[in-house]
């Protein structure tokens, strides 16, 4: 399974960030990297999990789906270093 990089900006109140959360956590294996980024695993190619959130997204947002690999640097809690270190690929 690959690890891939969800990251999104919703630009206008009221859009739908309770569906996009969904959308990620539905993936199962998921870990938030910070306030609007998480990585997920999951067969799909980036392609692919884009077209799931075309529907929740406007003209006016941001997405991006972009594949993890090690080696990898960041500061975060030890939850999310494990999560990553389990998950990533080289």
């Amino acid at each position: 399974m690959a690890a891939l990089l969800v990251t999104y900006d919703l630009n206008s109140p009221g859009q739908k960030h309770a569906k996009v959360l969904e959308k990620i956590k539905s993936f199962g294996g998921w870990a938030r990297l910070s306030e609007s980024s998480y990585a997920i695993t999951t067969s799909l190619t980036p392609s692919q999990v884009y077209s799931q959130f075309e529907n929740l997204i406007d003209a006016n947002d941001t997405i991006w789906i972009i594949t993890l690999k090690k080696p990898y640097s960041g500061f975060g809690s030890k939850n999310i270093i494990d999560w990553l270190d389990n998950s990533l690929t080289y």
